[in-house]
């Protein structure tokens, strides 16, 4: 009877094997056998005019980190926050107060996509929060990532597809360009008659020219809108020059036969301007900036020395209507006032001065709000008026602040 009972077990128990093998075959096969994804398109935030999204980090337990990376085909250089290196357990070495050198990641994953970095030794590991004061993000994935792959830029529809090269249907008018080892972008194009190589950088919120060449068009055109300071989108990251930048609004920009309208243009100074050329390998007059994308799909194939521009939307902003302030963001998250635009010749906030800390708008703390965050706060339509909580001397005061319209779009630009 043992024998018999003993028997029975066992072959209950094979019984039961084969049902489990039965029932976690088809599962184990389908993770085995899962196709690899080619292409992955996902949310992005602008902000500032710069593309965000959000990418993750897989970890030895099995889990995953998800951060925010800023999208920078503008740049070479792999930059990560100090902390999130050593959150990856990755080795940093610390060669300024500032920032230092960390081991690079191997992979993150973009939506359902594995994104390869074996070829990035070694990244900029930043001491700050962000991978730049007035950001969210904790890394900055450049042209050297970038160019290993099919990528597409929609501004209109607020997403972001990166794909294995050969494996994108672009759509839109297609760009000659010249793309260089490092994944550095230029154009040919022809702005007020005159033939430039400019570079294509989106991870940029404005164009960004020789201050030379800005300077006589300003002279030679002058019916095309233009002021002295950064205020809105030009307010790219509270340099202490921000304040007397002249800016002008260029009316057109034909880039291989294709146009990009009522750009702004910030100005480079001749040390920078030849710093930039150096690292673009070519003579270029600066760089063509987010603010004319914003009513396209842009797709970058870089295998072929390609880009698409799809018109998706005809929307043009009648200005920058904002607060006239020019800010820096701090590294502890505040803001500061670097200076103040004239509207018609006259200070467009009076009562704020440089060197107030600005705290609150309309009873909004902006204390570690990004750059994109505060100037939403600080727009509206020209009238409207805007209460500023500010620090001076450490004590609180408050303002009104009127919205003006600055560079506005006006017919007559286009026709000189």
């Amino acid at each position: 009877m043992r024998q018999v009972q003993a028997r029975y077990n066992s072959s209950m128990r094979l019984c039961f094997l084969a049902i489990a093998y039965l029932m976690t075959a088809p599962i184990l096969l389908a993770k085995s056998s899962a196709p690899r994804s080619d292409s992955a398109t996902v949310p992005v935030t602008l902000d500032h005019n710069r593309v965000i999204i959000d990418v993750y980090f897989p970890m030895a337990d099995g889990t995953k980190i998800r951060v925010r990376a800023w999208i920078d085909p503008g740049d070479t250089e792999l930059s990560m926050t100090e902390s999130l290196s050593r959150k990856l357990g990755l080795r940093v070495s610390r060669d300024a107060p500032d920032k230092g050198k960390s081991q690079a990641p191997g992979e993150l994953e973009v939506g359902t996509m594995k994104i390869g970095l074996g070829e990035i030794k070694e990244a900029t590991a930043l001491s700050q929060g962000s991978i730049a004061p007035g950001s969210s993000a904790s890394i900055k994935l450049p042209a050297s990532v970038l160019r290993n792959y099919d990528v597409v830029l929609d501004y209109v529809n607020r997403e972001f597809t990166i794909a294995r090269p050969g494996t994108t249907h672009f759509q839109g008018k297609a760009v000659e360009a010249s793309i260089g080892r490092a994944g550095l972008i230029q154009l040919k194009c022809n702005i007020a008659g005159e033939q430039h190589t400019v570079s294509f950088d989106p991870g940029t919120s404005v164009s960004w020219l020789s201050g030379e060449l800005i300077s006589r068009w300003h002279k030679e055109h002058p019916h095309w809108p233009s002021m002295i300071g950064a205020v809105g989108p030009a307010n790219l990251w509270g340099l202490p020059s921000e304040p007397s930048w002249q800016v002008l609004r260029i009316p057109e920009m034909q880039c291989g036969g294709f146009a990009l309208t009522d750009g702004l243009a910030v100005p480079f100074t001749r040390d920078v301007l030849d710093w930039f050329q150096k690292r673009a390998g070519v003579p270029t007059v600066g760089l063509i900036g987010a603010d004319v994308l914003m009513n396209f799909s842009v797709g970058v194939d870089y295998a072929h020395s390609s880009l698409y521009f799809k018109q998706l939307s005809k929307y043009a902003a009648p200005g920058i209507d904002v607060v006239g302030l020019c800010l820096r963001p701090e590294e502890d998250g505040h803001y500061s006032v670097i200076g103040v635009a004239e509207h018609d010749r006259t200070r467009s906030v009076p009562e704020v001065r440089k060197g107030d800390l600005l705290m609150t708008v309309d009873n909004a703390r902006i204390t570690g709000a990004t750059m994109g965050q505060v100037w939403s706060l600080l727009s509206g339509s020209p009238g409207d008026l805007r209460t500023l909580g500010l620090v001076r001397d450490g004590k609180p005061i408050s303002v009104k602040a009127r919205v003006y319209r600055f560079l506005p779009l006006r017919e007559i630009a286009r026709k000189h």
